[in-house]
């Protein structure tokens, strides 16, 4: 553990310390009668949770931040494709979703292979996942139902994947330092939709997508995306980055997941789901917290190997 990871686990459980005191005293000032307080509260209960295990596994290195992230994107793919409707002739398929391409796809990180990592999904799994739907012989909405179980696998464990995939980049002047660049990374991205979530509240009055997601305003977004890109910043110091390259990824996240939400939300409407799951309290399912990450982490990923590594 490095002074400057130290230095971020201090400001983190900081953060959470006063994030934890202010829900403590509006409990205590609407006698526990406030929705919105008692959802906050139930949130910051679960991030005291999710950074312990974050922490934990990056301490405990490579290997177990892999696991832990693979059972994240099996817990998210688990709750999408519960949701989505199928069928039995679907089964060969959902069978190389949950038992090829996920575990595959993190022995692969598991191992350093970079570029059967990189095309795996999008190449392979496509193909194979194309070719049981087509073999069980069931036409009916079969373009549906195939891109239906190729979307999950994309976002659940193609993009969740590329997080810890930063484990793997080799930048010159940061070896050994890695852990710290995957914390810049999930504390921005998961940040900004707190942010994005307070500065609605307090501020909101422009719907940004009414139809796709009622709570989501034009006033939290910039708010709450602009705070976090000078968060990004100031945290530039556990990065390879500097103050302004940092800013600039971490607006770069920012834009990222606001979209990811987007398009998930969307999919949770057209499936009629308020939420993905109930698996963490106060934020639905691992899905909920893992849309924004799923779309940010392979264009963070991407932009890091192609400007920082030879």
């Amino acid at each position: 553990m490095t002074p400057e990871f130290i230095k971020t686990g201090q400001i983190l459980l900081g953060i959470l310390t006063v994030a934890s005191s202010v829900g403590f005293a509006l409990h205590l000032k609407y006698a526990g009668h406030n929705d919105t307080v008692r959802n906050m509260n139930a949130r910051i209960k679960a991030w005291w949770a999710m950074v312990a295990v974050l922490f934990s596994a990056l301490v405990l290195g490579r290997y177990a931040t892999i696991v832990v992230f693979g059972f994240a994107s099996l817990m998210a793919l688990r709750e999408f494709l519960t949701l989505t409707p199928t069928r039995k002739s679907d089964y060969w398929p959902l069978f190389i979703a949950f038992f090829i391409a996920l575990p595959v796809q993190y022995w692969l990180l598991w191992i350093k292979w970079y570029g059967l990592f990189a095309i795996f999904i999008p190449v392979y799994i496509f193909a194979l996942i194309s070719a049981a739907s087509a073999i069980s012989q069931d036409t009916e909405d079969f373009l549906s139902r195939n891109a239906r179980i190729l979307f999950a696998v994309m976002t659940c464990v193609y993009g969740v994947s590329h997080a810890p995939a930063l484990l793997m980049l080799s930048i010159p002047g940061f070896e050994g330092h890695n852990a710290q660049l995957l914390f810049f990374f999930t504390f921005i991205v998961q940040i900004s939709d707190v942010l994005q979530y307070v500065f609605g509240k307090l501020f909101g009055r422009r719907k940004l997508a009414p139809k796709v997601s009622p709570s989501k305003t034009w006033e939290g977004l910039i708010g709450g995306g602009l705070t976090t890109t000078a968060l990004g910043g100031f945290l530039h110091f556990v990065t390879p980055f500097t103050f302004f390259e940092a800013a600039g990824m971490a607006g770069l996240i920012v834009v990222c997941g606001a979209l990811g939400g987007l398009v998930m939300s969307a999919v949770k409407r057209s499936l009629g789901a308020k939420d993905w799951g109930t698996g963490i309290a106060g934020h639905g399912g691992y899905m909920d917290r893992l849309d924004s990450l799923g779309f940010a982490a392979p264009v963070f990923f991407h932009f890091v190997r192609w400007l920082w590594t030879p």
